[in-house]
């Protein structure tokens, strides 16, 4: 562009009608050789043009890098999935090289998997940390390399006595420009919904939200250092003043530099807790991802030489935002009753329990004709009876499977604040409508995914699984309890849900499944213990039958155990005093871990949790406590215990 061209010219004092060739650097303007200028200035240019060669050289060594960690994570993970044959036998002795690979795995937990500085870095597991702290390492290291750090005071032509003072400032100042160009991409396939990631190491999309949102710190901190290096070499360093600052700021690639560096002080601005509760979590998305592209054109505006790294930038996003599109067609374009194919959304039948203090819930029971997710998979809901502007994630409790060409979804859903109340007020509002129809009791839905990992591909056939859940969590853990009692009948499989909830009536949720649950259990081998923490004075009406819960002070936990959740159904509940509850009235995880762990016969050992943070992170403090490299060396599998969460903010 015409604009960094004369920049460049004055700035780097080229002759550009002396030079008899211009030599090409890819991402920066092309160089008038030979220099005509003083010893200095060429020195300096030398150094300039060097420095910039470099940097687009070590930017392309940073994508290697990512490039073949994420191949390499791939091809591993293809190789180490165990078999999806949950029948086949277990195997007392492992080989030296498994048995191995377990130990180091339990290392693994045991050291990287609590969490870290909180304050800072909010629930971020030490691995997720130890990840951020290596790449800002990478690029300190490419920040820094290859240049000649030197000081060049050169005579400005046709003013005698004034002079330039050139440092290398003004190429380092470009260096980290140029990378935070490079990390432009990476930052927008870490915020990725369709997300390639994913697809190559098996983590969810939502398990990149930590670098997204850090690498944004970083990209922030690096445009703010190029922008002040470059203020001060060209506000202060170049003579002569103001002319020198007066011909900068009427330059379109520096105005476009500002347009840049705020738009990307909002971004970040808004990504903080305080942003978000001003503009509340819909705006924040919305305004998140359409100003992301505003930055995107602002960049390429203020240095189109580097579009190598926006233009990529620019497709990750109108992919994503594609994909998202083709999702929701895919599940919702269908044969209409009067033959033709158009877009239809899901009639839910909606349950609704009432629960002024904590939230109310309502759960929806909906089918499409669609092929079935995987277990751990969740769909993003639109009720446009509400808004068609806002959509949020909800995890199936149910297993899928295909009956008529019908795949059943059941959701449950706790009202707080924005559409979950406004969603809630309307499944109120239809069920008391005096119109006793099915359209008054039913909402609709719109569908987008499903996303996430498959939970069931991280499960040996012979794994011991302990589901830990807190409230409206339970809809992550117990589709998998489902589907192993269902396909699983092993005497030395150890199964069991620990579940924590506010109100006895809560049940009321998942009655049917736990039903479910009940019909097999004995032969499963399925332990289920339910902790009520609040409101212990409620009836529940279960399969026709009245289930007094007895009154206990609120202070007091309370906890319903019940091997093969025997509670369920026709059975009274018989709640006792919790002793293993811990100070923040919820199960004590840790002991109960502990004791499930003790009670394993063989194999290894999967934890499976969603609930509110606080929960979580008692789970990856306990979990990391109990993986026992040694114990594992040793042949104990059950010390070879894995975590695989879901966070929720509430129960």
């Amino acid at each position: 562009m015409a604009g960094a061209h004369s920049i460049v010219r004055a700035r780097h004092i080229q002759n550009m009608s002396d030079a008899t060739q211009l030599e090409p650097h890819w991402g920066y303007a092309d160089r008038a050789l030979p220099c005509t200028s003083d010893k200095g200035s060429c020195e300096y240019l030398d150094l300039v043009y060097s420095a910039h060669d470099l940097g687009m050289l070590y930017a392309g060594i940073l994508w290697a890098t990512i490039g073949g960690i994420l191949i390499f994570w791939a091809v591993r993970r293809k190789l180490s999935l165990p078999s999806h044959n949950l029948a086949i036998p277990y195997r007392i002795h492992e080989s030296a090289s498994a048995r191995l690979g377990r130990t180091a795995r339990a290392a693994v937990q045991r050291y990287l998997l609590p969490e870290f500085i909180r304050s800072v870095f909010g629930h971020a597991t030490r691995l997720q940390v130890v990840v951020l702290v290596s790449l800002i390492g990478y690029l300190t290291i490419w920040s820094f390399v290859g240049l000649a750090y030197r000081t060049w005071v050169t005579p400005v032509k046709n003013l005698p006595g004034v002079y330039n003072t050139r440092t290398t400032l003004g190429p380092w100042s470009d260096r980290i420009g140029v990378l935070a160009y490079a990390l432009t991409p990476l930052s927008v396939m870490l915020a990725n919904r369709e997300s390639l990631l994913s697809l190559l190491t098996g983590v969810p999309y939502q398990g990149f939200n930590f670098l997204h949102r850090w690498l944004g710190y970083v990209i922030f901190a690096q445009g703010s250092l190029h922008t002040i290096g470059w203020c001060v070499t060209e506000m202060r360093l170049y003579q002569p003043q103001p002319a020198v600052a007066q011909q900068l700021v009427a330059e379109t690639y520096l105005v476009w530099g500002i347009v840049a560096m705020a738009v990307l002080t909002l971004l970040v601005f808004l990504s903080t807790s305080c942003g978000i509760r001003l503009t509340g979590y819909e705006a924040f998305r919305k305004l998140h991802y359409s100003l992301a592209m505003v930055y995107v054109g602002a960049c390429w505006g203020h240095w189109d030489k580097l579009e190598c790294f926006m233009i990529p930038s620019l497709i990750f996003w109108l992919i994503d935002r594609g994909l998202r599109l083709v999702r929701t067609a895919i599940l919702h374009y269908q044969i209409l009753p009067s033959g033709n194919v158009g877009f239809r959304s899901c009639s839910a039948d909606i349950t609704f329990c009432s629960d002024s203090e904590h939230g109310d819930v309502y759960r929806l029971d909906l089918t499409n004709n669609q092929d079935p997710w995987e277990i751990g998979q969740h769909y993003f809901l639109c009720f446009p009876e509400s808004s068609i502007w806002q959509s949020h994630p909800f995890t199936p409790l149910n297993a899928p499977q295909v009956r008529h060409g019908l795949v059943k979804h059941s959701y449950i859903v706790r009202a707080r604040c924005g559409e979950t109340r406004r969603v809630a007020e309307l499944c109120a509002n239809k069920l008391s409508s005096t119109q006793h129809t099915s359209d008054t009791k039913a909402i609709s839905v719109i569908l987008t995914g499903p996303y996430g990992a498959n939970i069931m591909e991280a499960l040996e056939p012979n794994s011991n699984v302990l589901c830990i859940a807190g409230g409206t969590g339970v809809s992550f853990v117990l589709p998998v309890l489902l589907r192993l009692s269902q396909s699983t009948k092993s005497a030395n499989r150890k199964l069991q849900l620990i579940w924590a909830i506010k109100r006895a009536s809560d049940v009321k949720w998942i009655e049917r499944e736990l039903e479910a649950l009940k019909q097999v259990s004995a032969d499963a081998n399925v332990d289920v213990s339910v902790f009520v923490t609040r409101d212990l004075g409620t009836k529940i009406e279960s399969s026709g039958k009245e289930v007094q819960v007895l009154e206990r002070p609120v202070k007091e936990e309370t906890i319903v155990e019940s091997a093969g959740a025997s509670y369920v159904g026709s059975q009274n509940v018989s709640p006792h005093r919790n002793e293993k509850a811990n100070g923040t009235r919820r199960p004590n995880t840790a002991k109960l871990i502990g004791e499930f762990l003790e009670n394993t016969v063989c194999g290894p050992s999967v934890v499976v949790a969603s609930g509110p943070g606080e929960m979580i992170s008692d789970i990856r403090r306990a979990v990391a406590g109990f993986n026992s490299p040694r114990k594992v060396w040793g042949g104990q599998q059950r010390y070879d215990v894995k975590l695989i969460c879901e966070d929720r903010l509430a129960m």
